[in-house]
């Protein structure tokens, strides 16, 4: 540890570096900017001393262009009071702002001086027209409407929320005209053309039957009060909402066969093409159930393949309490890899891709990748695969914290939501019975002050610097803002996948990118905002070609084209707009 000029603390961490990345070590270092940047926004939980599940659940963060200005700006989800008869002031913490608890929206006033650019986050929630007070769980961010404009679809307990982007600076509720306001527990959502016609549709994972009237009074082992777990409710199937193209959504659920497999206990999503055939598939982590893996049949129904594919179960068989949901190349050998994070006394789970095209295979590679014992005490939500220390292999963040005070400490006055755990850094390393595996990063890399009772995590790049920077959300607690301060050098490279410029250039999600580097082998990265835990990330990419030279990128678009660019220039982001690259059949073998 040591502290910067302007006294904020900095965590550092070194990790030897593969010998195809640049000499010696790189410093990991995180800077908390939540003061500097004036992010000032506190969860409240409202809990009252009922113990009400939802209470612990939530909540997460969307980073996202909202004003088309190049910067990402921020969203942040609240809480809300359940019982205690609506009065605010019955809640254990009682809600203390100067207005109901309400979602806000934080403008990114990127300033540019000699030293770089400084965040500067503005509560612009009044002038945005945004009133969204309901007991909110997550948040998706992306262009629905296909106006070049990027929207909001927040997730609530209780019925869900669309907020139009009308692109000057204000949002409309459009939920009743779109068919977007689903009532039930939701959690999650991933936006995602899985029917190739080039608008984003809904998969909303949901989670739980839980009202005021269903809720149960649970016991730990020694019979003391406690939150429940997620087997005292019943769970509630997910809905996948196909867009036409207008903002407007149907309900497609049954038409595509979600209704054919048992509903499962959702908190995460994933969109991305996992079996290598060109089409979007949905991974959807389920708590204490199997998870299921939607594969995408390509005639507009989604198969369910996790059992048969290995990426339902871990390797002794058993159903964890899945929470968030990463994919990512880490090995290097082109696909998408998938990590899961669960509860303590369980692992974190790491699956690694082992498809041909068009069969979806995953193993159980925890233990092989030495992340097994790191996570057992935890209990981990947010998460993302993202090359923390810029050497091109694609790190690990992990946010956590307890959800039952068994699993935590004992409830005191003083400290009545005891939860706190610290969060967890995992830097990929040579090794490894297969090549790689993941070495813990030095404790509080990831925690700022003091450790929080850690959800979402959203990452992207906040202040346009080249490397990946980091919004944790905590319940009951603050936002913090933690700034990548790492070399990102002179050398990496930023790709912005967008769909046809014919209406208005919008981000592409779950697009996959090979950034090709002669004789070194591809690049690959999954552009979009879906997977994590309740959040929504940068929609570009960053990455730092470790010394190759590029020679071409190339993009995989929903519909299963394929395009290429010659190399973009260093230090800066590129568009790659669909239709405006040299279409190929397909994916080339280095050299050709």
């Amino acid at each position: 540890m040591r502290t910067g000029a302007t006294g904020v603390v900095v965590w550092v961490a070194s990790a030897l570096l593969p010998t195809h990345a640049r000499a010696g070590e790189s410093e990991v270092i995180f800077v908390d900017a939540t003061k500097s940047a004036g992010l000032d926004f506190r969860h409240w939980n409202g809990m009252s001393g009922q113990l009400y599940y939802p209470e612990v659940v939530g909540a997460g963060a969307a980073l996202f262009d909202y004003d088309n200005d190049g910067d990402l700006d921020l969203y942040l989800v609240q809480g809300n009071l359940l019982g205690a008869d609506g009065d605010r002031g019955q809640a254990t913490v009682p809600w203390t702002g100067d207005w109901p608890p309400r979602d806000r929206l934080y403008r990114n006033d990127l300033e540019h001086g000699e030293d770089g650019a400084s965040v500067r986050l503005v509560d612009v929630t009044d002038e945005s027209g945004i009133k969204a007070t309901g007991y909110g769980m997550g948040v998706a961010a992306s262009d629905l409407d296909n106006d070049g404009w990027i929207d909001l679809y927040v997730l609530n307990l209780g019925a869900n929320q669309l907020w139009r982007n009308e692109g000057d600076g204000t949002f409309s509720d459009r939920t009743e005209a779109s068919g977007t306001g689903d009532a039930r527990w939701s959690i999650a959502a991933a936006a995602a053309d899985y029917d190739g016609d080039l608008d984003l549709d809904l998969f909303v994972v949901n989670y739980l039957n839980f009202s005021l009237v269903t809720h149960k009074t649970c016991l730990t082992e020694r019979g003391e009060i406690d939150y429940c777990l997620p087997g005292a409710y019943q769970p509630v199937p997910d809905l996948l909402l196909r867009n036409d193209g207008y903002g407007r959504f149907e309900d497609a659920t049954a038409d595509a066969g979600l209704t054919s497999a048992r509903p499962g206990n959702g908190l995460g999503v994933l969109a991305a093409d996992l079996d290598r055939n060109g089409r979007l598939d949905f991974y959807v982590a389920n708590d204490l159930m199997p998870n299921h893996l939607w594969i995408n049949a390509g005639d507009g129904a989604l198969v369910e393949e996790g059992l048969i594919s290995g990426a339902a179960l871990n390797a002794d068989g058993e159903a964890e309490a899945s929470m968030g949901v990463a994919g990512g190349d880490y090995d290097g050998d082109g696909d998408f890899d998938l990590f899961l994070t669960h509860f303590h006394r369980e692992t974190n789970t790491l699956y690694r891709n082992d498809s041909e095209p068009g069969a979806p295979t995953f193993r159980d590679r925890t233990n092989a990748a030495a992340l097994a014992r790191p996570s057992w005490d935890a209990t981990s939500f947010g998460t993302a695969f993202v090359d923390l220390d810029n050497d091109g292999w694609l790190d690990l963040a992990v946010v956590n914290g307890a959800v039952t005070f068994a699993a935590g400490r004992p409830r005191t006055k003083d400290d009545p939501f005891p939860l706190d755990q610290p969060n967890q850094a995992f830097l990929n390393v040579a090794g490894g019975s297969e090549g790689r595996r993941f070495d813990p990063a030095p404790a509080g890399l990831l925690d700022g002050a003091a450790p929080l009772v850690s959800r979402g995590l959203a990452t992207g790049d906040i202040d346009n610097d080249g490397d990946t920077d980091l919004v944790i959300t905590n319940n009951n607690g603050p936002a913090r803002l933690l700034l990548n301060q790492g070399a990102a050098g002179d050398d990496w490279i930023g790709l912005a996948p967008r769909l046809d410029a014919a209406r208005g250039h919008r981000p592409a999600s779950g697009v996959t990118v090979r950034i090709h580097r002669g004789a070194a082998s591809p690049l690959v990265r999954l552009a979009g905002a879906s997977g994590s835990y309740t959040s929504s990330g940068d929609p570009r990419i960053t990455v730092n070609p470790a010394g190759a030279e590029v020679s071409r990128v190339e993009v995989q678009w929903p519909d299963g084209t394929v395009e290429e660019w010659p190399a973009p220039p260093p230090a800066a982001y590129t568009g790659l707009v669909r239709g405006t690259g040299r279409r190929t059949e397909g994916q080339k073998e280095d050299g050709e």
